[in-house]
């Protein structure tokens, strides 16, 4: 019998090593510490055109101002369903509710407002779809 490595796990022949340089094993790599900054990648967006992705630091030239709720500022405790024109700036064209993200309004107040706008529609002072 010959000297062959055995597999301790299958008791079968280890697989033989592949060419003359696959005997030599390979020592871990060590890894330089990093300096804070020096791998940081900048995401990039795609560019339609091809000429190349810009930053997103230079994509957005200004900061978005939070919307702030205009019932809030009229310190509005209840929506009334008969003030049509205050509820229609909150429906679009097709008659349906405008959503928060679109408005600005705040949770409570869009809750109160979705209600006042569906009694609007009921009392036949809001259409339910576009004409």
């Amino acid at each position: 019998m010959s000297e062959e490595p055995m597999n301790e796990i299958t008791d079968e022949p280890a697989a033989a090593p592949a060419g003359p340089d696959a005997a030599i094993e390979e020592a871990p790599r060590e890894q330089a510490p990093r300096q804070p900054g020096a791998y940081r990648s900048v995401q990039r967006q795609r560019d339609p055109e091809g000429l190349g992705a810009a930053p997103r630091d230079r994509q957005r030239r200004f900061k978005r101002r939070r919307k702030i709720c205009a019932f809030c500022i009229e310190k509005a405790r209840v929506i009334d369903h008969k003030e049509v024109p205050k509820l229609r700036r909150f429906i679009t064209e097709r008659g349906k509710i405008m959503p928060r993200r679109q408005t600005g309004t705040c949770a409570r107040h869009q809750r109160m407002l979705a209600t006042a706008i569906r009694r609007a529609r009921e009392c036949a002072l809001l259409p339910y779809v576009a004409q």
